[in-house]
């Protein structure tokens, strides 16, 4: 599809589900503006480019529409993978100062507990202080206490949610989610059930209720889709029927011309080489099942994004539009987990967690077998890393590296008219830590001094508020990373990278052996271009200040810890 059809359907779609936010929402009772309700909403394991709006293929009218009415961001960070980003983005800390350092595994070590620790903050309980109602619908997944008789102080009842609907873990069947909580009620799936349009209908439901009362409020929207296990309704799946035909080669090559018509990219930005995990798409043996299963991802995030409409619809229903901040990010990049090297793989264990059978009976066959069809329940597929490196056009790696292909986010903020520069981007450097100081500067709050009786862990973020109004770039600004020994710092232009070789150096290929690499992302933003040996004197600066942070923060090596990744 061409750039300025894309753009025709996208704005089209905004007059069409009322994107203008022109609804009348309720005024407080002096001159003041309102404190925005604030809703912030999470996709799992997308992608940066997979979004119509970022130049992907997917169907999402929706979210584009919300973009083209709204603000796009080029550059904003996540924490390269599931549970600590969501640790981050709840607290406004780093992974391993609110205590998820790695994954919800205990390794016994402070930083590394998997669990929120007590003395963190949560968005729904700073804005809870301002006076905001608060409701959670979805994924949790930052504590490693998930069974209802275990300690649920660290549940999101109990970190400032007045309702909860959703699960506590990190991944599950869409068509019967395990650790599935109503509150601190554990429920089952029932009837037609689908994960995505369950965390939906529970997020409208919060948004009547909250809506109908005088305080703003916060919803928390945590979709898993499109995390592995790939599953989607059969009419959605459908629609993709022939669409990834042209292969992964060629689609790669196509987005970086849309991205570049959109305006996400200059001309001469370099599209990388294919990434070494990867393999020519001409050379692949069964390419109608490896379609069907970029298929069956696109139909889950098509299927988000009608959920996301059913959202907006319930604001402007509720007559809140006018003053609703919408907030749409992904947690991080897109997983090349699954059928790595034509090897079957993820057949049990933590993988599919020890679902072995469907609601009804039947037996579910987990993994990626060749001319296995995904989608129905009795399946537990994933899309692999040649659909994964499409997925992060035209950046590098993939989830749980740090490249830019790990923690670059798609990011969209829509505000009614409250947004001057519709449909425009912002460029500057921003971070999922940024959220918690940009929501209470809104809220008119200021960040607790305690909480539980203890002293609270400064918040490290910054507001993004004055670039809902310009777009700035604030060249001093330092951003840090550490995830399975997978090390990044940013500063202006500069960004320095290691990727850890460890257990994982038997399966892929590690070129650089783990040592530091350097990029200038000003004129290299895909990190083409090494340039670390040209400038000894910045890779020694900026490796001297990762250090320091990760003393400050509690960051282990990684070689001590254990090396395994769930």
């Amino acid at each position: 599809m061409r750039t300025n059809e894309i753009s025709r359907i996208c704005l089209t779609s905004a007059a069409l589900i009322g994107c203008g936010m022109t609804s009348s929402c309720r005024q407080d009772n002096n001159d003041e503006a309102p404190r925005p309700n604030i809703i912030l909403i999470l996709a799992d394991d997308m992608g940066y480019s997979d979004l119509g709006c970022y130049g992907g293929e997917m169907s999402t009218p929706v979210l584009d529409s919300l973009a083209f009415a709204g603000l796009r961001y080029t550059q904003f960070y996540n924490c390269a993978r599931s549970c600590p980003s969501r640790a981050c983005l709840l607290t406004g800390l780093y992974p391993h100062q609110a205590g998820v350092g790695h994954m919800v595994t205990d390794r016994g070590m402070d930083g590394y507990h998997g669990t929120l620790v007590s003395q963190s903050v949560t968005l729904a309980e700073a804005l809870r202080e301002c006076g905001y109602q608060t409701a959670m619908s979805g994924k949790w997944h930052v504590t490693n206490n998930t069974k209802p008789d275990g300690d649920r102080s660290q549940w999101p009842m109990q970190r400032g949610f007045e309702r909860f609907y959703g699960t506590l873990n990190g991944l599950g069947s869409f068509w019967d989610p395990t650790t599935l909580y109503d509150g601190d009620t554990p429920i089952r799936a029932e009837g037609d059930y689908y994960y995505t349009e369950a965390i939906t209908d529970a997020a409208c439901g919060f948004i009547r209720e909250m809506a109908s009362k005088e305080d703003p409020f916060f919803l928390y929207v945590s979709y898993t889709a499109p995390h592995y296990p790939l599953h989607a309704r059969k009419e959605y799946i459908e629609k993709y029927a022939g669409r990834f035909s042209a292969g992964w080669d060629s689609l790669r090559v196509e987005r970086m011309k849309r991205m570049v018509g959109l305006g996400i990219f200059d001309e001469d930005t370099v599209l990388p080489e294919r990434d070494d995990q990867c393999y020519p798409y001409d050379s692949e043996q069964y390419k109608e099942w490896q379609q069907m299963r970029m298929e069956v991802y696109a139909a889950m995030i098509e299927q988000m994004d009608v959920g996301v409409g059913k959202i907006m619809e319930e604001i402007r229903r509720a007559g809140v539009s006018d003053n609703t901040l919408i907030v749409f990010l992904s947690d991080n990049g897109a997983s090349n987990e699954g059928h790595l090297f034509n090897k079957v793989e993820r057949t049990g264990g933590p993988w599919n967690i020890n679902q072995t059978h469907t609601r009804d009976g039947r037996p579910i066959r987990a993994g990626d077998y060749p001319g296995k069809r995904l989608g129905p329940d009795d399946t537990y597929g994933s899309y692999g890393p040649q659909w994964a490196h499409l997925s992060n056009t035209p950046f590098k790696r993939y989830k749980s590296w740090v490249y830019e292909g790990g923690i670059c986010a798609p990011m969209i903020v829509s505000w009614g008219d409250r947004i001057k520069d519709k449909g425009s981007f912002r460029r500057g450097v921003f971070s999922i830590i940024d959220f918690m100081p940009t929501f209470l500067e809104l809220a008119g709050g200021t960040y607790p001094e305690r909480i539980r009786g203890q002293e609270t862990i400064p918040m490290e973020g910054i507001s993004m508020t004055r670039s809902f109004e310009e777009d700035y770039s604030d060249d001093d600004r330092i951003l840090y990373w550490e995830h399975e020994g997978n090390r990044a710092i940013r500063q202006g232009r500069w960004k320095l990278v290691s990727e850890y070789p460890g257990a994982w150096s038997s399966l892929r290929p590690y070129p650089n052996g783990g040592n530091w690499e350097l990029y200038d992302l000003e004129k290299d933003r895909t990190e083409t271009e090494d340039l670390s040996a040209s400038y000894p004197e910045v890779v020694e600066r900026l490796s001297a200040e990762w250090t320091r942070w990760a003393d400050r923060c509690g960051v282990k090596d990684w070689g001590e810890i254990g090396g395994v990744n769930w």
